[in-house]
């Protein structure tokens, strides 16, 4: 399986995993590999990625997962593509299934409650908020043009059997928003950590463990600082980067 033009390879989990990506194009950030290392799946889980991008959750969790089945969904059918040439080079395709949908029509692409766990970062930017990308890849994955946060959380729902759990990443300025459109869907938060650049900036984003139809209670985990108090990655940082890959660029790229 070679790479084809304006692609690239980017190594993982200390070269053993191999990610497709555009060189231009939609690339995975810091957010996704923190995504990647919060998530926990039970052995012989099945898990469902929403908005899968060029395959990076899907590839990372069955890869650090051996038993589990990953089914990832994604609206734009060359990233698809990309993801399912991702899992045949990792020799994953076994148990990584990429199809090309649209979550909002999550009804007609897999049967109801049949996931134990749902992975998803969203779209975070409101059609009106900031510039939006020049690259139509990365405007559609960050900006809310095909996809919106309560459509991912209602696919969640969906998707998910009772008890399931739901993993995803999001900007900490919107996390009231988050959590009371979670509450909506009845995907309860269970457990939250903020993730800050430094020790004195404030948070950026935040990591969420939710579960369908669980009780109310939440457990807040201390802050995760992603820098020291020099230029470099703070010591968790890195020993998070060291399970899940090779430290990325600063730009989280």
């Amino acid at each position: 399986m070679g790479i084809g033009p304006g692609e690239t390879i980017d190594p993982l989990c200390g070269g053993r995993l191999r990610i497709l990506q555009k060189a231009q194009g939609y690339r995975f950030s810091v957010d996704s590999l923190l995504l990647a290392w919060f998530t926990r799946v039970r052995d012989r889980g099945r898990v469902l990625d929403l908005g899968s991008g060029s395959g990076i959750l899907s590839a990372v969790l069955a890869f650090r997962f051996p038993t589990v089945e990953v089914t990832g969904i994604e609206i734009q059918e060359e990233l698809a593509r990309m993801a399912r040439r991702t899992a045949a080079l990792n020799g994953l395709d076994d148990r990584v299934r990429i199809l090309c949908g649209d979550a909002s029509e999550i009804r007609n692409l897999v049967p109801p409650e049949s996931f134990d766990v749902a992975v998803f970062n969203p779209p975070y930017r409101k059609l009106r908020s900031g510039r939006m990308n020049d690259n139509a890849e990365r405007a559609v994955a960050r900006h809310e043009l095909r996809g919106s946060l309560g459509t991912f959380l209602r696919a969640a729902r969906y998707a998910l059997r009772g008890g399931g759990e739901a993993f995803l990443v999001y900007p900490a300025v919107r996390g009231v928003e988050l959590f009371w459109r979670m509450r909506r869907e009845t995907l309860e938060p269970k457990t939250v950590r903020f993730v800050h650049s430094r020790r004195d900036s404030a948070g950026e984003f935040v990591l969420v463990r939710a579960v369908r139809g669980g009780g109310e209670e939440l457990k807040v985990l201390p802050p995760l600082f992603l820098y020291g108090d020099g230029d470099g990655y703070s010591a968790e940082a890195m020993e998070i980067f060291r399970e899940i890959s090779e430290p990325p660029g600063p730009s989280g790229t």
